[in-house]
């Protein structure tokens, strides 16, 4: 198996490093952390790593997660793994050696203190190599609106648990586009529908992580 396809495997697997003891079939052996380690050493392509190895596995594990092959504490693990080589390859971001695709914007919307989901989104959209600004969770429309003014060209996600709380998108969704119209704004959440998303002038709706994935990737949105 080549290096970037293990690297791959093992975020899939959620295998974080040599110590970690899961997967049990895989304890004592190297993990994310090892195999991107030595790739940095032997001087691979820190993008490489990024798009073939940690996004790979990601984008594998999150399109077993939409159809129900895989839940949400294989998504976590994944995750985990996944940080142990992005961590690694942040001084190459910060150095511009590699690049990400985008900012992504994401928090829970104002008066809704679940972040469950928005977190599952943060940790997928990072693992699509985006540089994710978390705002947490009951974020009112103004702070969404000071962090598109000051990540110019950003995509933003909304994400609400409770009904009550959706009106909430509408108004953040509204206050964005009038600064400014070619932002998109994602919307998700158990109670959404598409139907929503278009009467509150969003732009994409997505029913799990990997949909808004899959539509950036489609639209060749900041590919």
């Amino acid at each position: 198996m080549e290096l970037m396809e293990k690297i791959a495997d093992l975020v899939i697997r959620g295998k974080v490093n040599q110590s970690s003891a899961w997967p049990p079939d895989l304890k004592g052996k190297d993990g994310v952390f090892e195999l991107v380690r030595d790739a940095l050493a032997a001087e691979v392509d820190p993008n490489e790593i990024l798009s073939k190895g940690l996004k790979e596995g990601m984008e594998i594990i999150g399109q077993r997660f939409s159809i129900g092959e895989a839940y949400v504490p294989d998504l976590l693990m994944a995750a985990k793994a996944m940080t142990a080589g992005m961590d690694q390859l942040q001084p190459f971001f910060e150095s511009g050696a590699a690049t990400r695709r985008g900012v992504f914007v994401v928090g829970t919307v104002l008066g809704d203190n679940h972040d469950i989901g928005k977190n599952l989104v943060r940790m997928m959209m990072e693992g699509a190599g985006f540089e994710v600004i978390d705002l947490g969770y009951n974020v009112a429309p103004e702070a969404f609106l000071a962090a598109v003014k000051e990540h110019p060209g950003c995509l933003v996600g909304l994400s609400a648990l409770l009904t009550s709380t959706m009106i909430n998108m509408k108004q953040t969704t509204q206050m964005i586009k009038d600064y400014s119209p070619d932002t998109l704004v994602a919307v998700g959440g158990a109670p959404l529908t598409q139907g929503f998303c278009d009467s509150i002038g969003a732009d994409i709706y997505a029913e799990d992580p990997q949909k808004l994935i899959e539509w950036l990737n489609e639209e060749k949105i900041c590919c």
